[in-house]
């Protein structure tokens, strides 16, 4: 079931949406060649309590999961997709990091991602965060009343597919609101004019997740949550909460 939210419902998921915004904001400022995931995790957990707000990741656990997740931020690396816990393991330079957020707010959520890379970038790492964000763009600019599920989903394929790169397979995006995850499902890539009419007060987290090697595969790591590219490629994640509006999309995310 679809939950449309109220113009002042809205407003109270853009201040969870702030929150997002400064734990990423911090997690990229925190970032470097030495610091571990981790430490990242512990800036981000200082961002909500100073916010006075809870994390939607902590404790999660789907029915693929075996284990709660343990952490309040992913932080993934390289080859990693998605879902990567913090580890000890200190960033090298070069590397690539995707980190995705949460925040809960007097009862609201928001979600949002980003990629960058630490140290020194490769071309090839700064064309996949390009195009990663490039896809969200699209996605968010297709996300207007009137249009269709499809829309959103065609708009970020087309922007992969043409740049040569995979899509996660049997990930996307989807609603939220009260929960982290609510229906609809977003799907990445799909038909124009398909799927669901998007509606004033629709609220979804739009994902784009590329992968480097052109394939659509991941395996899961030895942790059960760790989603990475079958071939050893590199990944980009990037993500906005945003909502439908009569005025356009507005991006609830942002700082």
């Amino acid at each position: 079931m679809v939950h449309i939210k109220t113009d002042r419902q809205i407003e109270a998921m853009r201040e969870a949406g702030r929150v997002v915004a400064r734990i990423l904001n911090r997690a990229r400022e925190v970032a470097a060649v030495g610091v571990t995931p981790r430490e990242l995790d512990e800036a981000a957990r200082e961002v909500l309590s100073e916010a006075g707000a809870s994390s939607p990741f902590l404790d999660y656990k789907p029915h693929f999961a075996p284990t709660p997740f343990p952490a309040v931020i992913c932080v993934s690396v390289n080859d990693a997709v998605v879902h990567g816990i913090p580890s000890a393991e200190p960033l090298r330079d070069g590397d690539l990091v995707s980190v995705d957020a949460g925040a809960l707010l007097d009862g609201w959520a928001g979600d949002s991602a980003i990629s960058f890379t630490v140290g020194g970038a490769r071309p090839e790492d700064a064309r996949l965060i390009a195009a990663a964000d490039e896809a969200l763009a699209a996605g968010i600019g297709a996300a207007v009343v009137g249009n269709r599920i499809g829309d959103i989903a065609h708009a970020i394929g087309t922007v992969c597919r043409d740049a040569g790169y995979g899509i996660l397979e049997g990930y996307g995006g989807h609603g939220i609101g009260r929960s982290m995850h609510e229906d609809p499902s977003v799907p990445n890539e799909g038909r124009p004019g398909r799927g669901m009419t998007l509606r004033h007060g629709m609220v979804l987290a739009i994902e784009p997740m590329l992968l480097a090697g052109g394939l659509d595969e991941f395996r899961h790591d030895e942790d059960g949550w760790t989603l990475r590219t079958t071939d050893g490629s590199r990944a980009s994640h990037a993500e906005h909460t945003v909502a439908i509006t009569h005025d356009g999309p507005r991006v609830l995310t942002a700082l």
